[in-house]
């Protein structure tokens, strides 16, 4: 009552906090697919964990004065319906004490202490609440640790325990410095990491389980091969008796990473498990994106046709596509045969006006790609029904989940590039075969898959974390924002640690992305490892070796004579025996084609090849 929030109040979930921006953006004529309401909300609720009310809020640009005007409206759209939604139930409670001291007095006097665990995580409006509540008896005992502060996206802000250190200034400090997960080695390998970070609190982590082994560092030509040097590890590893396969884990940045590995574990007839996330060939958009591709082969899949038929929205909704299905099983006829004389107008009656009209601009999309199978790759099929139904627009709501299903459906388009001399038909059969995977059921020992931001709080004997290349870990959006690329270190910190005596870290030569095989620099956090600490690949120059790589890729001048000629036999640590097509030389390396006998065609640096016996 004193707070001025109805006895009866209900709070809105996240799906009604997002139907009502819809609602809002709507009322004020705002275009919902160029302002998606969930990057508008987004924006809302990190101004409230900041404590700004819409009164206070200051655009920086315009899409910050169209947040303003929904923030004003939504705010008085929930009080309208009696109504808060989840950060308001913090807010107002920072409002309620601090504009009632009686109040907040009260609660001082019912809670003598406070205790907060993963203090680094807190945002604003959280710390600004135990502040008022510990300001009477001054009882506050807060553990954190900003070297793993992983959920900036999330609100959380580190720099919440410099604001303790600077409003408590009598605060007493304890450094929990001894370790007893990791050996000393994996210890050393993190902290030369997060070191470079500014704004932390040094410590010396130590612990009495030894040196342990080096830390392994591993170069792969490729996504499949740095893959299937998870998987050969992890086999050698349990049939050496040194690890079971339920003891290690393989760590990535970004979910469509896990594609590679996936199949990688598949094809070795391996069960794997994955935590927090989806089976990649499971995932909303790329069983949306399969669905397409199914279609064009066989219109006839009513399968398919009911899952995209209103995908992205079009206006075909739920009473029509009733109408089509029941008309098709009446005739028994395939529910194509349906939707092909709606959108010729052979059966006009069936629909009203505005669902023909959506119906018939389906089929038309749809005949256009039937027509076009036969002359197209499987890319750019895919790349014509991603343009024509607009799905990246329907997908990048302005989230980061939006752009993790956006990469998704890059890397499904980086494996359709792999059957440009193939059909349509080769490439859903091949899918088919690596998608038609049962659960794991539980008690099975079998390998833990998983992004960084999962592991945190998990450990393992054995850690992999794959990727470790510029724009993927730290990732690219990072680049330009030293707080972000903080952030991405301290990710890299909380990988490491997971670890408890082995640690492989790997990345590859060339990444297949937009369909495009590009070279890449290997991560910074790798080069900020000091020698003694690794094994395995030696780490250059992130900027040399980018240097080298345009070289290799963009000029056709030999600066060498290559080493290898056409019809030499070669043999590769991982595709096996082959013949050599074709050389050039490539800086002080040379680019070879080489038919494998099992891999089919590669184009491999020849430092990677050794002359076949």
């Amino acid at each position: 009552k004193v707070a001025g929030i109805p006895r009866d109040y209900v709070i809105f979930d996240a799906d009604d906090q997002r139907t009502l921006v819809r609602q809002v953006l709507r009322e004020l004529d705002i275009d919902v697919k160029q302002y998606r309401p969930t990057a508008v909300h987004g924006a809302i609720s990190r101004a409230k964990n900041e404590l700004i009310p819409p009164e206070a809020y200051q655009p920086s640009s315009y899409f910050g004065e169209i947040v303003r005007r929904v923030y004003e409206r939504y705010q008085e759209r929930l009080r309208a319906n009696g109504g808060l939604d989840f950060d308001d139930l913090l807010v107002e409670t920072v409002r309620l004490f601090r504009e009632h001291p009686e109040v907040l007095g009260r609660y001082q006097e019912r809670y003598l202490h406070a205790l907060v665990d993963e203090f680094q995580d807190t945002n604003m409006a959280q710390y600004i609440l135990l502040r008022q509540l510990a300001a009477r008896h001054r009882n506050l005992f807060a553990v954190a640790d900003e070297d793993q502060s992983i959920y900036r996206w999330r609100g959380a802000d580190y720099r919440n325990i410099t604001r303790l250190r600077e409003d408590y200034p009598d605060l007493a400090v304890y450094l929990l410095e001894q370790n007893y997960r990791s050996t000393q080695t994996i210890l050393d390998a993190a902290q030369a990491i997060i070191r470079r970070n500014p704004n932390r609190t040094e410590k010396r982590l130590f612990t009495r389980r030894g040196t342990g082994l080096k830390v392994t560092v591993h170069e792969a030509y490729d996504q499949d091969e740095e893959a299937r040097f998870v998987v050969n590890t992890i086999a050698e590893l349990t049939l050496q008796g040194k690890a079971r396969p339920g003891e290690c884990a393989v760590m990535y940045r970004t979910n469509a990473q896990s594609r590679a590995l996936e199949e990688a574990f598949l094809r070795a007839g391996l069960p794997y498990r994955l935590v927090g996330a989806t089976r990649f060939y499971a995932r909303r958009e790329i069983k949306d994106l399969i669905a397409f591709l199914r279609l064009i082969h066989n219109p006839t899949d009513a399968t398919s046709l009911t899952r995209i038929i209103n995908i992205p929205p079009r206006g075909i909704g739920k009473r029509t596509l009733l109408a089509l299905e029941e008309a098709a099983r009446a005739r028994g006829v395939p529910l194509w045969q349906i939707v092909e004389e709606v959108g010729t107008h052979q059966d006009t009656p069936l629909l009203g006006g505005r669902a023909q009209g959506a119906v018939t601009r389906l089929y038309r999309m749809v005949r256009g790609w039937i027509e076009a199978r036969e002359g197209a790759t499987v890319v750019q099929l895919m790349d014509q029904v991603l343009a024509e139904t607009g799905y990246e627009a329907y997908l990048r709501d302005g989230t980061e989940e939006g752009d993790d299903r956006w990469n998704n459906v890059q890397e499904l388009r980086a494996v359709a590039a792999e059957y440009a001399g193939l059909t349509l038909t080769d490439f859903l059969a091949d899918v088919a075969l690596v998608s038609d995977v049962d659960n794991l059921a539980d008690g099975v020992d079998a390998p833990t898959l998983l992004t960084l931001h999962s592991a945190k709080g998990l450990e393992f004997p054995v850690v992999f974390i794959t990727g470790l290349e510029e724009g993927l870990l730290p990732h690219s959006r990072s680049l330009d924002d030293p707080e972000s690329l903080a952030e991405e270190r301290r990710l890299m910190y909380v990988g490491i640690t997971r670890a408890r005596d082995r640690l492989y870290l790997t990345y590859a030569f060339r990444r297949v992305r937009y369909a495009t095989s590009e070279p890449n620099a290997p991560s910074r956090f790798l080069e900020a490892l000091p020698p003694h600490l690794t094994e395995g690949s030696r780490i250059r120059s992130g900027k040399r070796r980018v240097e080298q790589a345009i070289a290799w890729t963009t000029s056709w001048t030999p600066t060498a004579t290559p080493s290898f000629t056409t019809g030499d036999r070669v043999m590769h640590r991982v595709f096996g025996r082959g013949v050599v097509l074709e050389s050039q030389a490539r800086g002080d390396d040379e680019e070879v084609t080489v038919a494998f006998e099992t891999a089919g065609l590669k184009r491999i640096m020849g430092s990677y090849l050794t002359p076949a016996d």
